[in-house]
């Protein structure tokens, strides 16, 4: 019986063993990358700044943030450079999002740009590590060609910043875990239809990833029933923020505004600048970069709320600024 049960003990110690092998072994799925150079027209790098400081937010990610301005607004200066994000967030680990201007030692200046292209779509980095989702190339694998160009192009002229940061150090098993989530894309990605607006609206929602931070979490997946029903806590410091209800709903989410309201809403940040941003507060703090989405044009902020009546509504009140308990002294 002794044996019997040592038998046992040994094969579960091997498949265990097996098993973590074949995780720090494992690499993600990936294509190599598209042997192609981007042609940086002008009306591509007008696109690609649209999409970049606008509607995908990239510089919230990847530039330097002041915690004290509101919405932690990125610094003028660095644009690109990189951004190491607090701990205490609820990230499973440290994350740096990293440097992505065309610095030659620091950024991407010796990627090509089949590598950018497949690094946003992908989420496979130059080395052909698998990036971590908080950096949604799960949503930007939508992204049309033409837009994805226009997106490295206009990368592709950001002043270079010498900026050398840490990789991003996850916890286990999501380090070994992640390497699951790159897809290829395989199929060319054609634009959205402007003229289906709930269809456009969706594009720009995926792109804006707004599922992201308006959606609870757990153990990193969207909890099913609760998608964009907000409540994600943002915890930064000495403060918290909670996501809010954006699906139909008339009580608790945005099912009584108007068109006009939704749209008044973006615009009445069209004016804030780093300069003149109010210093950051409980009452006031937020990670949604409103100065950003500010410059969306009408339409495309219409087709949004298109999109979003378009969502089952759902009843989830959010106290979006609580009160804080005070620290015990």
């Amino acid at each position: 019986m002794k044996k019997l049960i040592l038998s046992v003990l040994c094969l579960l110690v091997l498949a265990a063993g097996g098993a973590y092998a074949f995780l720090v072994l494992k690499s993600p799925e990936a294509a190599a990358p598209a042997s192609v150079k981007v042609e940086a027209t002008a009306e591509r790098l007008e696109r690609g700044r649209y999409l970049f400081q606008v509607v995908a937010d990239c510089g919230g990610c990847h530039s330097p943030r002041n915690p004290e301005k509101f919405g932690m607004m990125p610094t003028p200066e660095g644009t690109g450079s990189g951004f190491v994000f607090p701990d205490g967030m609820g990230f499973p680990g440290k994350i740096v999002g990293p440097n992505i201007t065309p610095d030659l030692e620091t950024g991407l200046g010796q990627w090509s740009d089949g590598e950018k292209i497949r690094a946003i779509r992908e989420g496979v980095s130059k080395d052909g590590r698998a990036l971590f989702p908080f950096m949604p190339y799960q949503h930007f694998a939508a992204m049309s060609d033409e837009d994805v160009y226009s997106l490295v192009a206009y990368i592709n002229t950001l002043p270079p910043v010498k900026h050398a940061l840490p990789r991003t150090e996850l916890d286990f098993p999501v380090k070994y875990l992640i390497k699951f989530a790159p897809k290829p894309v395989t199929a060319k990605v054609g634009a959205p239809d402007r003229m289906d607006k709930v269809k456009y609206g969706e594009y720009l929602v995926r792109m804006g990833d707004c599922i992201g931070c308006h959606t609870q979490m757990e153990k990193g997946e969207p909890v099913k029933g609760l998608e964009y029903a907000g409540g994600h806590e943002f915890p930064v410091g000495s403060f918290l923020v909670r996501s809010a209800n954006i699906t139909p709903d008339e009580e608790t989410g945005i099912g009584k505004w108007s068109e006009e309201r939704f749209v008044a809403k973006f615009k009445g940040y069209a004016n804030l600048t780093y300069e003149n941003a109010p210093r950051t507060a409980q009452a006031n703090f937020t990670l949604m970069p409103w100065y950003g989405f500010s410059q969306m044009t009408e339409e495309d902020l219409r087709a949004i709320y298109a999109y979003l009546r378009t969502l089952p509504a759902i009843h989830n009140p959010v106290d979006m600024h609580p009160a804080l308990a005070m620290p015990q002294s």
